[in-house]
């Protein structure tokens, strides 16, 4: 997906955020340029390319194959304030996360357990161009006390990806429902008789004397 761009100079965020464009800088090793791009032209492409997937930044007719590697938020308007264009190199892997897309609906679940997630995204180095959209994983089969392990879905992914994380990790986990116990309204005897009263000293008043 193309985005456009254009060079800036150093500085003037502010009034560049008033006429609707997002300050930006395109960087690798050998590269360093500031730019700025149209806030809701990035807004689109993001969504649909997220971190994961190349963006062909056109600079002023200079085209780059970049990824989104970093996007500053306003905390209060949660919207993108200063966006890191990462410039890839032919040949060279990346290291990038790819989402995990669950599909269906485990047995487990449907007779009543729980489905824990513990992870939603794969991180791997591979080659841009064969980068993932996403990794699908069908889970439909899953029972209580049955779970999905990294190693479970290295198959899924491409041949030439380098799984970065540990393959006995937990990425999905269907298991039983919680059962609320309500605390007892009263102690059994036995359980009363071996209690002991909790004693609070406060210390003597001045003028008290002791016994």
């Amino acid at each position: 997906m193309e985005l456009t761009a254009q060079k800036r100079s150093p500085g003037g965020a502010r009034q560049l955020k008033s006429g609707g464009r997002l300050p930006a800088i395109v960087y690798n090793k050998e590269t360093n340029i500031p730019v700025s791009v149209e806030l809701r032209e990035f807004d689109r492409v993001f969504r649909s390319q997220g971190t994961s997937l190349v963006i062909d930044l056109d600079i002023d007719g200079d085209k780059k194959e970049v990824l989104v590697k970093a996007v500053q938020m306003n905390k209060r308007s949660r919207q993108p304030e200063h966006v890191d264009f990462y410039v890839l190199t032919a040949g060279q892997k990346v290291d990038v996360s790819v989402k995990i897309n669950f599909v269906g609906t485990p047995i487990g679940v449907r007779n009543g357990g729980l489905d824990e997630v513990h992870r939603r995204e794969l991180q791997i180095r591979i080659l841009p161009r064969l980068i993932p959209g996403t990794v699908d994983v069908d889970i439909t089969e899953l029972e209580i006390g049955d779970s999905i392990h990294i190693s479970d879905i290295v198959g899924l992914l491409p041949d030439e990806a380098e799984i970065l994380d540990e393959l006995d990790n937990t990425v999905l986990a269907v298991v039983p429902p919680r059962v609320e116990v309500e605390p007892s309204s009263q102690l059994e005897e036995d359980e009363f008789e071996s209690v002991e009263p909790e004693v609070i000293s406060k210390g003597k008043e001045e003028g008290e004397d002791e016994e």
